[in-house]
């Protein structure tokens, strides 16, 4: 069976939620950037991402 990518959802050591997106190696790819009072707010953020994401566009900034 070949691993996928998944989300996480934990606590860091401010006590806070966060998410983070593991690709099937084992890599870290994306997180939330920002601690969520409730575990909640880490799931919400998950699924904003998921909702908007595969729609967004690449620029380049340089």
């Amino acid at each position: 069976m070949t691993a996928q990518a998944r989300f996480e959802v934990y606590r860091d050591r401010a006590d806070e939620w966060r998410w983070r997106l593991v690709a099937s190696n084992g890599e870290i790819i994306a997180d939330s950037a920002e601690g969520y009072a409730a575990k909640q707010g880490a799931q919400r953020g998950i699924e904003s991402v998921k909702r908007v994401a595969g729609d967004a566009p690449v620029v380049d900034v340089e």
